[in-house]
Order: C-alpha cells, then sequence, then structure tokens
C-alpha cells in the first residue's frame, strides 16, 4: 500500500493505492489516474536555469518542454549543468534537444537579448 496526496486539484486528497492499483480516498476520477501514473510511470516537468554569457543576465529560467521520467531528473540537472547560452533566445527556444534521448526538449522560459547599447560595451 502507498500514501500520497494527489496535486491534480487543490483539494489534495488523501490517496492509498495498492498492489492491484486500487485507489482509495480520492473524491474525483482525477485521483484515480494520478495515483496509477504515479506508481507505474511518475514524471515530472523539469524547471531550473542555464548559464549566460550575458554581463547583466547571468542564468535565465528552462523547464522540459513536457514531463520527463522522474529517474532522469537528476541526470538531466548533470547534463544542464555543463550549458551555456551564448546568444540571444527567445521564450519556447530549445536550449537542448532530446535532453538524455528521453524526446524531450529543454526549452527558455526567459528571453535573453545580447544587444548592448554602444555605451554599454565594454
Amino acid at each position: 500500500m502507498k500514501e500520497m496526496i494527489c496535486i491534480m486539484c487543490p483539494v489534495g486528497c488523501h490517496l492509498e493505492i495498492d498492489e492491484n492499483k486500487n485507489v482509495t480516498g480520492n473524491r474525483c476520477p482525477r485521483g484515480i489516474a494520478y495515483a496509477i501514473k504515479e506508481v507505474t510511470n511518475p514524471t515530472r516537468v523539469l524547471t531550473t536555469t542555464v548559464r549566460t554569457t550575458h554581463e547583466r543576465i547571468p542564468r535565465i529560467s528552462v523547464k522540459s518542454a513536457e514531463p520527463i521520467p522522474k529517474e532522469l531528473v537528476f541526470p538531466a540537472m548533470k547534463r544542464i549543468s555543463s550549458l551555456k547560452i551564448e546568444s540571444t533566445t527567445h521564450v519556447g527556444d530549445v536550449i537542448c534537444k532530446n535532453i538524455l534521448d528521453s524526446g524531450i526538449d529543454l526549452i527558455a522560459t526567459k528571453d535573453v537579448v545580447f544587444e548592448y547599447n554602444s555605451s554599454e560595451r565594454k
């Protein structure tokens, strides 16, 4: 028997799921689907930051375009730590395609523009 709190709505039902995938404690059908998915194939949307070479914007926020398997979160973070953005990037741009061969891209969630006024250049 595994216990969890459903995050599919604000109610936060306390769920229990047994080895036969029988779910109790849910107030709606979304709790059943959530519990079964959480024990069979847990996934998470990965949100983090990536370094840039921009003088005033050292990091920009990124996320996985879709949830990735939970067991890939830490290996993905290790891979992401080696990335560096060196040119103008816009929201939705792919920062890392097919991260760890998962079929899921890492995308920018913030713009970073590498254009300066002449007074800002060094």
